[in-house]
């Protein structure tokens, strides 16, 4: 994501976006994927329109159009167009960026790790996530429950779907009483905050976090080496760089490359080879 928001040479985004969906697909989140896309690409296809219209900083004009009452003639640049394309990629790229951490850390593991950290923020922020979809699950069983009784959500007044929510409102509240009370003892049960926290699972690093490290490693060194000595730098306006690159500009983008695409490899080694499994 770093590396996305600092280039802006296409290729550069290019590589990204691709390291980024295979290490999606390796993971298994493609499917995941297209949900983020859904709401990702219109807000792409935005930014495009919008730089397209909006950015008058190009000289090479691919469109004039008529004369308008207020705006007069507006110019489309070809630099105005890539620009938005690239910033379109980039938004692909960061999507993708967080699909791959939703798809690949699950959140109790995030809290687990955190709550060494700061015990009482991790706890609340447990209870606050599986309190809404423990109330709605508890409001289905309930309603579902009072209508094997007769009871009638559906028809009827005004009124009288207000008072049969209300029983509905009640129970909810007794059950939301009794989970508390569980909790409370469950936690007490297991000598909640009388000493030193103990943790039924430990986070340790193994060959294959060191191997994801490494490719971090790798790309984050080259692209700092581009950064300072200008590789990889880009502009659009007020008229396009050339698109391809020199000897040392390729070898830096190979190695940010080969970084990233290093972690979607060894989740497909993981998947497919049992031998790598048991060395990794």
């Amino acid at each position: 994501m770093v590396l996305a928001l600092v280039f802006l040479h296409p290729l550069y985004l290019a590589a990204l976006t691709l390291g980024t969906f295979l290490a999606v697909w390796s993971a298994g989140g493609l499917k995941t994927w297209g949900i983020y896309l859904r709401f990702a690409f219109p807000l792409a296809l935005l930014l495009v329109a919008v730089n397209l219209l909006a950015n008058r900083s190009g000289e090479t004009v691919i469109w004039l159009s008529p004369p308008l009452p207020v705006a007069g003639r507006l110019a489309f640049t070809l630099e105005a167009l890539c620009y938005g394309a690239a910033m379109a990629v980039r938004l692909v790229c960061v999507t993708g960026v967080f699909c791959l951490y939703s798809s690949s850390v699950h959140p109790d593991r995030l809290l687990g790790f955190f709550s060494g950290l700061a015990w009482r923020s991790a706890l609340t922020t447990a209870l606050a996530a599986r309190l809404y979809p423990a109330m709605v699950s508890s409001l289905y069983s309930i309603r579902e429950a009072l209508q094997t009784r007769g009871v009638n959500f559906d028809g009827g007044s005004a009124v009288e779907r207000a008072k049969n929510y209300s029983f509905v409102l009640r129970a909810l509240l007794f059950c939301s009483l009794e989970d508390s009370l569980q909790l409370a003892e469950a936690m007490q049960a297991r000598a909640f905050g009388s000493g030193r926290r103990s943790s039924y699972r430990r986070e340790e690093m193994r060959p294959r976090d060191w191997l994801v490290l490494a490719g971090c490693a790798l790309s984050g060194t080259a692209a700092l080496a581009g950064f300072f000595t200008g590789w990889g730098s880009f502009s659009y306006y007020p008229r396009l760089d050339s698109i391809s690159l020199g000897g040392p500009e390729a070898l830096q983008l190979a190695l940010v490359s080969a970084g990233v695409v290093l972690p979607a490899a060894a989740g497909w080694g993981w998947n497919k080879w049992e031998f790598l499994r048991s060395k990794i």
